[in-house]
């Protein structure tokens, strides 16, 4: 079948000096996730990855049950996540009443966040960021449409963001950019974004599974950051 999971990284380490790095209950379920494929004896003759430390630290995980060879990943800066620090940075200084508090907890992040990215899709956000909403929108249509063109009638793994996953989910539903956010901030870490292609067109199957999570005992491994 002609198939790609899109998987969004683990858990990467929020709150920390360097956010771009998985957490250990990132490595875990990136681990898990690599079990879940390895017990349904699931082989992925590609394996791309955006070039971001979480995205390989991912890969790496899902690849130990595999035995996948690490030197044939394809490095893809198209899957990378946009820069949420440059838009969090913009908004709170076009709006200096929104400033983080001195120790903000997760939803004081992503409140502002939400605002700072709507703002930036239409063009409202002020400042100098390192793309725009369109450049964003138009580097995930092509990978996109790279993978229609290489991988027809092959099975396709893609570790990247929730950005660019939710990008790519709000193009193939046409929907507007609203919806981009909203999915952006539900996309759960590792989660399967499924869907199936041909040359012509690519089709989403389902969305923001955890199915290697699917256990009582692994219930405290479901995250979001």
């Amino acid at each position: 079948m002609t198939e790609i999971y899109f998987v969004r990284h683990g858990q990467a380490s929020f709150g920390s000096s360097n956010y771009d790095q998985l957490s250990e209950k990132g490595h875990q379920q990136a681990r898990l996730l690599g079990t879940y494929f390895q017990q349904r004896g699931m082989h992925f003759d590609h394996v791309l990855m955006g070039d971001m430390v979480r995205h390989r630290e991912t890969a790496q995980g899902i690849a130990q049950s595999l035995q996948l060879d690490e030197s044939a990943f394809e490095i893809f800066r198209e899957l990378n996540e946009f820069d949420f620090h440059a838009i969090l940075a913009a908004y709170t200084a076009q709006f200096p009443d929104q400033a983080l508090p001195d120790k903000p907890a997760v939803a004081d992040f992503f409140k502002r966040l939400r605002q700072g990215i709507m703002l930036w899709s239409r063009g409202e956000l002020e400042g100098d960021l390192p793309e725009t909403w369109t450049d964003f929108s138009v580097r995930v249509e092509r990978v996109k449409m790279d993978i229609m063109a290489r991988c027809t009638g092959k099975r396709v793994l893609a570790v990247s963001s929730g950005g660019a996953i939710a990008m790519l989910v709000s193009q193939l539903l046409r929907a507007p950019s609203e919806t981009m956010i909203e999915l952006n901030l539900q996309t759960r870490n590792t989660a399967l974004i499924h869907c199936v292609f041909n040359q012509r067109n690519m089709r989403l199957s389902s969305f923001n599974s955890v199915p290697h999570l699917d256990d009582p005992a692994h219930q405290a491994l479901i995250t979001y950051a």
